[in-house]
């Protein structure tokens, strides 16, 4: 089988070896173990791979198209002189392959989406990695990728995963999730016993989306409250030096704490020795970082986006935020003070989380390429 992946993540070439995203490799690396070929069609940066970055597990056939974007006059002038050339290279590899993997929501993803409809006979699958909720607000792009793929008049032999059990879908529309840890990493967790200083962790781009300074007023204000507490924070992005400034100017320094981008073990170490984590995000797919911390007995604090009430059962397995500060400050300060509940919150979010393996992961990819 030719199994040709669509999308607009961006790979790294070094000493003749591709690099990716660490957490999508991962993922992907299980889509590609029973395959004959491998042919990815994406971007490809210039940089050098970074810590955060991962290798393909196999030798892969890479196809560089440009990347583009429509954040302005000039991007979106690009993008119409460029469109038509990717749209070939789309084409002629869809032609190649036997089985179409579209990676959804994105510029390239959305061109993926209209070329696939050429080979309604092909097999395909779509990874809707973004908010799939019909009420969500969204760019007109993302709502387009979703109207295509679920609409099974245009799309044909196509099997599109998406976040969350959402209703009136159509029958190619599968509820599916995403999985970090494989069954070796069901090592047991101490019940925590709550002492303070309380540990908060954030795990994440430090971009507008995540609000990561909204996670760094939480904390203030709970310490202002009376409560000791620390907040570690493990990501990079545009963010990172307002929310240096901000420790700075408000005397944080010992109490919040910037890791940067970090390997997957430092980050599993820290989830250990948290007791929570923060994530304010404005959208969501998969939560990964939530059900990543769940799997440790790290109660969430997420905003009620995406699926996520699914995943935390409407608040039995964590706690929601509103991003409205002084609400969220004393509603926070009202659970922290309840060690029993949170205690039950955290072994139930372990067992849910425990449930989805990378083995099983696997076996329902494997349900999918079969």
């Amino acid at each position: 089988m030719k199994f040709l992946i669509v999308g607009h993540t961006p790979h790294f070439i070094k000493e003749n070896k591709l690099f990716a995203y660490g957490p999508y490799v991962k993922e992907i690396n299980l889509w590609i173990t029973n395959v004959d070929e491998v042919e990815v069609l994406s971007p490809l940066s210039p940089k050098n791979p970074g810590t955060i970055h991962q290798q393909y597990s196999r030798d892969v056939h890479f196809t560089e198209i440009p990347a583009i974007s429509l954040i302005s006059i000039k991007e979106i002038l690009r993008a119409v002189f460029l469109t038509p050339k990717i749209l070939y290279k789309i084409f002629k590899a869809m032609k190649r392959a036997d089985h179409i993997h579209l990676r959804c929501p994105g510029n390239i993803g959305l061109l993926g989406c209209i070329v696939q409809l050429f080979f309604p006979n092909k097999i395909k699958t779509a990874k809707y990695a973004g908010n799939w909720d019909p009420n969500a607000r969204q760019p007109l792009s993302y709502k387009l990728q979703k109207f295509i793929l679920s609409n099974t008049k245009l799309t044909k032999n196509m099997q599109v995963l998406v976040y969350g059990d959402w209703p009136d879908q159509t029958v190619n529309v599968k509820s599916f999730f995403t999985a970090s840890y494989g069954e070796a990493k069901k090592k047991a967790v101490p019940m925590r016993k709550y002492d303070l200083p309380f540990r908060f962790l954030f795990v994440g781009n430090l971009s507008k989306g995540k609000r990561p300074l909204y996670a760094v007023k939480l904390i203030e204000g709970i310490i202002n409250a009376g409560i000791p507490s620390e907040l570690h924070m493990y990501g990079d992005g545009i963010l990172m030096n307002d929310v240096k400034t901000y420790i700075q100017e408000n005397n944080l320094g010992k109490t919040v704490y910037l890791y940067g981008n970090q390997k997957p073990e430092e980050v599993e170490e820290a989830y250990r020795k948290s007791h929570f984590l923060i994530l304010p995000s404005k959208s969501e797919g998969w939560p990964k970082v939530v059900t990543e911390a769940m799997w440790w007995g790290v109660i969430p604090i997420v905003t009620r986006i995406s699926c996520a009430p699914w995943i935390l059962a409407e608040g039995s397995r964590g706690i929601f935020i509103k991003c409205k500060q002084k609400k969220d400050i004393a509603h926070l300060v009202k659970e922290l003070a309840n060690k029993n509940a949170l205690r039950t919150k955290s072994n139930k979010a372990e067992i849910w989380s425990r449930k989805y393996s990378l083995e099983y992961f696997e076996r329902e990819i494997n349900k999918l390429i079969s």
